[in-house]
């Protein structure tokens, strides 16, 4: 077929919609009004919506939201379109099913290269999920890097939590990654996309606390020469996370129980009272319960807050993940400043793995970034870690390989595992450090099986 007769073809609104239905994509169209003039086969297997139910309608009105939650930029007079933004989203179809869908919205224009309205491909990656983790092949989950078995609960934890607004409590010793998780149950929910604002309630001082929390209006105090947001305010729409809670004042606890309780507050030095819609997500490296029972926490607030509870684990208990999070962080360094392909060496992953990490994996993000200034080779050594990982090989009593490992029986593993020391090490019945441990012990037989270190 020529190229004239296809673009004829394609040409023929009936030819267009039939390719379009044919897509493995749910497809959405609707001009700059909200109108949906187009809807696929496929969005209404994904959306349960059937197509005359949404054609010509406001989308808004057909989905009873916005269809893109806080991503969505119609919901303002003037939207501000990017030509093209990608993002993952959760999604409640017409029967109340929740669905994870991948999106890409894409803008329009005609021959005057004046916008006319969106077109958005979506497809479902709900059973993805599912199977991986099902399958054990899980390593991250909304920019949090884990397999362990524990960080794929949370994983699930996040993503139940994501569809409802309750207030989430996550507790954890410093280092865990407490803030990433309350941005990531912001970005998995359908406030994605609106702001999300993180709150150190230790790092703030106690004059500046109410104002930086709720905003002030102009003359409150002496500097306050003009109104002022607090964080709160900025948060509309979206998430506030508080760190740190315990750290507050009794009478900011009281301040922000009545947010929780009503959704409003008044600026310092104002009388009108402010609504606010916000997700509040806190967290502390302390216990809250004990602090509650210390008379250093209010229990009313307590139970405001730790509505849907989640503890990470510290990163002793999950050193499974350690080889994952540090290749995590050398490919970070490849790509920020084009290093070239650095490697662990087994001895330096095995001291890696026998150490206890109180700073957990802001400890080992700064570890490996030691390691990678002090490294002038392509395989980061034991002698280029910091030196309290270096000290361990002085201080602790070397167990030793196992007597379950030989040579050929760890071969005849790593060749049946494709190269994976997680499942050798299952294979062998023995603990990653272990196998970690004899593989430094015999270095020369890494390279009989091929292995990348």
């Amino acid at each position: 077929m020529s190229d004239y007769s296809l673009e004829n073809l394609m040409c023929h609104r009936d030819n267009l919609e039939n390719v379009l239905d044919n897509l493995k994509e749910g497809i959405i169209a609707h001009n700059m009004d909200r109108r949906i003039f187009f809807f696929n086969t496929e969005a209404e297997r994904i959306t349960g919506y059937r197509r005359e139910e949404v054609l010509g309608r406001d989308c808004h009105a057909v989905f009873g939201s916005p269809f893109c939650g806080g991503r969505c930029v119609f919901c303002d007079d003037s939207p501000k379109l990017a030509e093209k933004s990608e993002y993952t989203l959760n999604i409640s179809t017409k029967t109340g099913e929740q669905r994870r869908i991948e999106m890409t919205v894409t803008s329009m224009r005609d021959a005057d290269e004046q916008y006319t309205g969106v077109l958005t491909s979506f497809k479902d990656v709900t059973d993805i999920f599912s199977l991986k983790e099902r399958a054990g092949e899980l390593t991250s989950f909304s920019n949090i890097i884990g397999q362990d078995s524990k960080m794929v609960s949370i994983f699930k934890q996040i993503k139940d939590v994501a569809d409802y607004d309750y207030p989430v409590h996550i507790s954890g010793e410093t280092g865990t990654g407490k803030e990433l998780v309350a941005a990531a149950i912001h970005s998995e929910c359908r406030r994605g996309g609106a702001p999300f604002v993180p709150i150190n309630c230790g790092a703030l001082p106690e004059g500046l606390i109410e104002s930086e929390l709720f905003g002030h209006v102009k003359g409150a105090f002496t500097g306050a020469i003009r109104d002022k947001k607090g964080r709160f305010e900025l948060a509309d729409t979206g998430t506030v996370f508080l760190d740190e809670v315990t750290e507050l004042s009794n009478n900011m606890q009281a301040k922000i129980l009545r947010f929780l309780q009503e959704g409003e507050f008044e600026r310092v030095g104002g009388e009108k009272t402010i609504g606010v819609d916000a997700r509040v997500v806190s967290a502390t490296n302390k216990n809250l319960k004990e602090a509650v029972k210390r008379g250093q926490f209010r229990e009313d607030l307590y139970y405001r807050l730790n509505v849907i509870p989640i503890y990470l684990p510290p990163l002793r208990d999950r050193k499974i993940d350690i080889p994952l999070l540090s290749e995590h962080f050398l490919q970070e360094a490849r790509e920020r400043y084009g290093k070239e392909k650095l490697k662990i060496s087994s001895k330096a992953m095995s001291l890696m793995l026998d150490y206890r990490w109180p700073g957990n994996v802001r400890e080992l993000q700064n570890a490996i970034q030691f390691a990678i200034v002090k490294s002038n080779d392509r395989v980061i050594s034991a002698d280029d870690l910091p030196l309290e990982l270096r000290d361990l090989e002085n201080i602790c009593v070397r167990r030793g390989p196992s007597r379950k490992l030989d040579v050929d029986s760890v071969r005849s593993a790593l060749e049946r595992s494709g190269g994976n020391k997680v499942k050798a090490a299952k294979l062998l019945g023995v603990g990653r450090a272990t196998l970690y441990r004899f593989l430094g012990d015999h270095p020369d037989m890494l390279e009989t099986v091929n292995l990348p270190f």
